[in-house]
């Protein structure tokens, strides 16, 4: 424990603000719109695990709304790794979902089409990237950054 947070073993305490700003990714489309993070709750510790580290993974509340609840807790398994996967580490072990109405915020437009220059100088920045997954994530991003740019007149 840090400050009466519970301390990842490395010293991050994962915030919640990052899980909701990455949600519609780590929830996937299924439930992306239907759903959203509540809370992380760490079990308090007053001192190391049998680990040597001092933490254990929480339990996340997630809202969702009406029936679609019932098929996030058959994707259960599936959300708890995605979001450890998230964090980097195993920040939850449980997931509690409670039933209640979503207000999901209107999205921002979309990151206009790339032209072949873009495309072709994007692919120029990623050519010595050899990890694919890396590389995907990498072209993603830099396609959402260079498409919110107005589009240079020449």
């Amino acid at each position: 424990m840090r400050n009466g947070k519970a301390v990842h073993p490395q010293g991050r305490c994962p915030d919640r603000r990052l899980l909701l700003a990455s949600w519609d990714e780590i929830a996937g489309e299924q439930f992306a719109g239907c759903s959203r993070p509540e809370r992380i709750r760490w079990p308090r510790q007053d001192g190391p695990d049998e680990t040597g580290g001092g933490f254990a993974p929480g339990l996340l509340t997630i809202a969702c709304e009406g029936a679609r609840a019932l098929f996030l807790m058959h994707q259960e398994a599936e959300l708890i790794s995605r979001v450890n996967s998230f964090f980097g580490f195993r920040a939850i072990s449980q997931i509690r979902i409670v039933q209640k109405a979503i207000h999901v915020p209107t999205r921002k437009p979309g990151a206009r089409p790339l032209d072949a220059g873009e495309k072709s100088r994007l692919a120029g920045m990623l050519a010595d990237v050899e990890d694919p997954r890396l590389r995907e994530a990498l072209e993603r991003l830099g396609t959402g950054v260079i498409g919110r740019r107005p589009k240079s007149k020449q």
